[in-house]
């Protein structure tokens, strides 16, 4: 039976995370939230535009240190999402309504206001639309693109539920790097994916190499929900097997006592371990650690991608 605690080889006991509940959370997930000018001027920008980021949505931990460096992800197609995974803290349900074709244009002047190098667009699950909001995407990609033509794009897709045409429509706009989140291994998807099929995110990266093989592509994955070590390798094989160039692994932080519970915490030597064990395998890059997501330091990863 694994460790509870998925010791590396080699581990003594100093490097071990404490259970959950038998310590307050650990040092390194303690971070000092920002408020300074940037972060209140990207508020005001948010709000006059009326739009949505992840970093709020999704109560990113890195969000004031994020804003304070003016960067955000933006997330379009509204904020209700038509899944209701396990682990994440964006509304579900009904949306509201279809999507706002102005969207994309108010991203795009927000993008300009920011004075943007490098913008990543992500989204609520829209499993109501036939193209899952592929379209959107792709209009968002176009309209930052004739305001910023030197940005770099980043999108942070959903699976579209394998309506592979709707990928096809988004590649066809070229971002700079196409992200879809594994988010964890197979054994856990049923309880903290609901909706989404591992082999079919696993083809999603596959068919968007083979669209556009000149683009980076890039998944993530949370720990902490209960997978264990060798899980985590297979996982990280399989996905390096589609040809993936960019890994990021973080700690999973329960958003509410709603959501699911976090099994334990994973030391940071045990994620730069699989830093180093991943970049073995063939990915171009891995960004590990306990307060690493999607976007952080994304344009640093795209570079190192195409190096």
């Amino acid at each position: 039976m694994a460790s509870p605690f998925n010791i590396l080889p080699g581990d003594g006991a100093e490097r071990m995370a404490p259970p959950v509940g038998a310590h307050p959370r650990p040092t390194w997930l303690r971070v000092k939230f920002g408020g300074g000018p940037n972060y209140q001027d990207l508020t005001r920008i948010m709000r006059r535009l009326d739009l949505h980021t992840v970093c709020e949505s999704a109560r990113c931990p890195n969000m004031g240190e994020c804003w304070d460096h003016r960067t955000a992800t933006f997330m379009i197609l509204g904020n209700i999402c038509t899944r209701a995974c396990g682990f994440c803290a964006v509304p579900s349900g009904k949306p509201l309504g279809p999507p706002e074709e102005d969207e994309p244009e108010r991203v795009a002047e927000a993008a300009e206001r920011m004075g943007l190098r490098y913008a990543v667009v992500t989204s609520v699950n829209r499993d109501d639309q036939v193209d899952g909001g592929a379209r959107i995407f792709a209009n968002t990609i176009e309209a930052i693109r004739r305001r910023l033509p030197e940005c770099k794009i980043e999108v942070l897709i959903p699976d579209f539920r394998g309506h592979w045409p709707s990928l096809e429509l988004l590649m066809a706009a070229r971002p700079d790097v196409l992200n879809h989140n594994m988010e964890t291994v197979p054994r856990l998807y049923r309880r903290v994916r609901k909706g989404a099929v591992y082999e079919r995110s696993l083809e999603l990266l596959r068919r968007a190499r083979g669209i556009a093989p000149d683009v980076p592509t890039k998944t993530g994955m949370m720990l902490g929900l209960g997978e264990t070590r060798e899980e985590v390798l297979a996982a990280m094989q399989d996905i390096v097997a589609q040809g993936t160039h960019i890994l990021t692994l973080g700690q999973y932080l329960q958003p509410d006592a709603e959501h699911l519970p976090i099994e334990r915490y994973v030391h940071p030597d045990e994620f730069a371990e699989f830093k180093r064990l991943g970049e073995k395998m063939g990915f171009k890059h891995v960004e590990a650690g306990p307060l690493v997501r999607s976007s952080y330091h994304a344009f640093e990863q795209e570079a190192a991608a195409r190096a």
